[in-house]
C-alpha cells in the first residue's frame, strides 16, 4: 500500500534546521513514531507532496525552503502585552512569563496561540508569535513504518472535528497574532495546537 490521500502513516524523522548538517531540532523514533492522517491538511503541503506514492519501509528526505515552511519571520508578530494580562490572583506569574518561556495564549476571539516570552519590563512583556522556526530552512530524513487504511473513527476525527489545521494556516500552534494588545488575553491552560498530537508528541513535520 502506497501513501495517498486517507491513508494513515506512521513514519520515523529526524528534523535539522538550516541544511542536511544543520542542528538537530526534532526526531521521532521507532519507539514513538509520527502517525497522521495523509490529506487532511495536517501537515506541511511539501511535507506531504514529498511522500506521496512511498510505501512501508520506504527512507525519504526532505528539504524545505523556509517560504515553503513556516514563512519568514514576521516583525508584526512580536508585540508588547501589558504585564497585568499575566496576573494570577492578583499577582504577576513570573514563574510562567519569563523570558525564554513558551506561554500559551488565547485571543478573545478564542484563537489558541503560543508565544514566546523574549522580555519582561516594568509594565510589559514582550512576546513573539512567530512560530519557533519561521525564517528557517527545514531538511526532514526518515523510514516510512506503515501505510495502512484509515478507520471510520479516525476519518471522522479529523474531517468531523476540524482537527488542529497545523500546517493548513501556519504550522504547530498555528494561528496569526492580532497586533492589538486588547486582543489578548492570559491562558495557564491548554496550549497551541499540537500537531502529531494523536502520535504522543508535537511534531513538525507539519
Amino acid at each position: 500500500m502506497t501513501i495517498a490521500r486517507d491513508k494513515m502513516v506512521s513514519l520515523t524523522y529526524e528534523l535539522r534546521v538550516d541544511g542536511k548538517e544543520g542542528e538537530v531540532f526534532e526526531n521521532a523514533g521507532k519507539e514513538n513514531p509520527l502517525t497522521f492522517l495523509y490529506g487532511a491538511g495536517l501537515m506541511l503541503p511539501m511535507f506531504e507532496e514529498r511522500l506521496a506514492g512511498l510505501s512501508d519501509g520506504a527512507v525519504f528526505d526532505v528539504e524545505i525552503p523556509a517560504k515553503d515552511a513556516y514563512g519568514e519571520v514576521n516583525e508584526e508578530a512580536i508585540i508588547n502585552l501589558p504585564k497585568h494580562i499575566f496576573e494570577v490572583n492578583g499577582e504577576f506569574d513570573g514563574e510562567l512569563v519569563k523570558p525564554g518561556n513558551t506561554v500559551p495564549m488565547m485571543s478573545t476571539s478564542g484563537q489558541r496561540m503560543n508565544g514566546i516570552v523574549l522580555a519582561v519590563e516594568d509594565d510589559t512583556v514582550r512576546m513573539d508569535f512567530n512560530h519557533p522556526l519561521a525564517g528557517e530552512d527545514l531538511f526532514f530524513k526518515g523510514e516510512v513504518l506503515e501505510v495502512r487504511d484509515a478507520t471510520a473513527e479516525e476519518l471522522a476525527a479529523v474531517y468531523n472535528q476540524g482537527g488542529c489545521g497545523c500546517g493548513s494556516g501556519g504550522g504547530c500552534g498555528s494561528g496569526s497574532c492580532s497586533t492589538d494588545e486588547h486582543e489578548h488575553e492570559h491562558a495557564h491552560a491548554g496550549g497551541g495546537c499540537g500537531c502529531g498530537s494523536g502520535s504522543g508528541g508535537g511534531s513538525c513535520g507539519c
